[in-house]
């Protein structure tokens, strides 16, 4: 299994001097990771969700996107973000995920999933037509709520979203949740849904459905089923046939 491992922070240096400042600026701001950037002069930071730019001396900032202009333009920023996001997935075993798979799946993608939202049960409704797709879909848990209130106590959906993880049937306590059937018997269990909503929140995740393909790059928010296998065989490189013109 694999991690985002975080090296020791260096004590000199432009990485040594970006974390103080960010530090300085934001104290108990928890930094993942910060790199050279691809952008001479610069490190590129992902903290809190997000990938910032900081100049080596630590005195400026920029947040976005960087792109590169020579032919042909490209984001690169996306191959960092790729890259931690596939190791953040890389470190939840299966056996923390409610995964939906085919028989021989041919592609595979990771959905952030709250049960109380509408456009994840739309998603959910069209599960058989996206495993005949060949797609498998592993579910995290990202209660939308968050995880804890103003008072301090666990929301009520992380705390549903708790009792889903720690069913003896997962999948079933999931769909009858999911399409708000019948809420999950309150369970007690070492239940991984703090770690997949930090995960997540960490990649980047700011709704549900978030979904993200298998070289870690965002697909975004709800697709339907056609949209989806576009979407993934794009990212695989494959060539995606155009769609047909009315009356073709």
């Amino acid at each position: 299994m694999l991690a985002w491992a975080q090296p020791q922070a260096p004590t000199s240096g432009p990485q040594a001097v970006v974390r103080q400042a960010l530090q300085a600026a934001a104290p108990g701001l928890k930094i993942d990771s910060i790199t050279a950037a691809p952008l001479p002069g610069f490190q590129q930071v992902i903290a809190g969700g997000r990938m910032v730019y900081v100049r080596d001396d630590g005195r400026y900032m920029f947040d976005g996107r960087l792109v590169g202009l020579s032919a042909p333009a490209r984001d690169l920023s996306r191959p960092a973000w790729n890259a931690y996001r596939r190791a953040q997935l890389a470190a939840i075993p299966a056996a923390d995920r409610i995964i939906y798979a085919p028989a021989k799946p041919r592609y595979r993608v990771t959905v952030f999933t709250d049960v109380t939202c509408g456009f994840c049960r739309e998603l959910h409704r069209h599960m058989a037509e996206i495993n005949q797709l060949g797609i498998e879909v592993d579910y995290l848990a990202w209660p939308r709520e968050g995880l804890l209130t103003t008072a301090g106590r666990p929301t009520p959906v992380a705390t549903e979203m708790a009792d889903v993880w720690c069913a003896d049937d997962r999948k079933a306590a999931f769909e009858a949740a999911l399409m708000r059937a019948t809420p999950p018997p309150a369970r007690s269990c070492a239940n991984p849904v703090r770690r997949e909503y930090e995960a997540g929140s960490r990649m980047g995740a700011n709704g549900t459905p978030t979904i993200i393909a298998d070289d870690g790059r965002e697909l975004g928010g709800y697709l339907s089923p056609e949209s989806l296998l576009q979407a993934v065989r794009k990212e695989a490189g494959e060539t995606v046939p155009a769609k047909a013109s009315p009356g073709h």
